[in-house]
């Protein structure tokens, strides 16, 4: 009785930790790839959001201007750079320029959504080449500030930390 006890509470537990994390494995996000795509690189974004300090019709807010991170394989080697467009692009000469398909609002409080992004365009041959998508998870930080933007402050910009894995897919043909 107590070994089914066991069992069945560890099968809860299993169950439990593998569909509720924000991670890869668990139930579908509306940011995950469409079926049939498949990973081609991993990589970990440590950088800043920047954002300016702009007039708006309901007074002065902080208007999203760009992405500025470097980007690192899982072993921590710097492999590559995000910027704006949004672009990454890879130490081998590869990049791409995606667009936003979709966003679901991050699990971590204070952090920018999770996205999913198409390609818009690329260039460069390397390991970016056949990539058809791009998943934002695990974002930690990176929203704008919450005050500081006023008539006193206006064009004035803020970098905001963030972190985030971006996952890049191909699909087969």
């Amino acid at each position: 009785m107590k070994r089914t006890a066991i069992g069945v509470t560890f099968a809860a537990l299993c169950i439990a930790l593998f569909t509720s994390s924000p991670s890869y494995a668990g139930p579908q996000h509306s940011v995950d790839p469409p079926t049939g795509a498949h990973l081609v690189l991993d990589v970990t974004a440590r950088g800043a959001q920047i954002y300016s300090c702009q007039p708006t019709s309901e007074g002065y807010r902080w208007k999203f201007i760009a992405p500025a991170a470097n980007l690192f394989n899982p072993a921590g080697k710097e492999i590559g750079r995000h910027f704006a467009g949004p672009t990454w692009e890879m130490q081998d000469g590869s990049a791409i320029v995606g667009v936003v398909l979709a966003q679901a609002s991050a699990p971590a409080p204070q952090s920018i959504p999770w996205l999913l992004l198409g390609v818009k365009s690329q260039h460069g041959a390397g390991v970016l080449s056949n990539v058809k998508f791009v998943r934002r998870v695990e974002t930690q930080g990176g929203v704008a500030p919450a005050s500081g933007c006023d008539a006193e402050h206006a064009s004035e910009q803020a970098r905001m930390k963030y972190t985030a894995h971006y996952l890049f897919y191909s699909v087969s043909r």
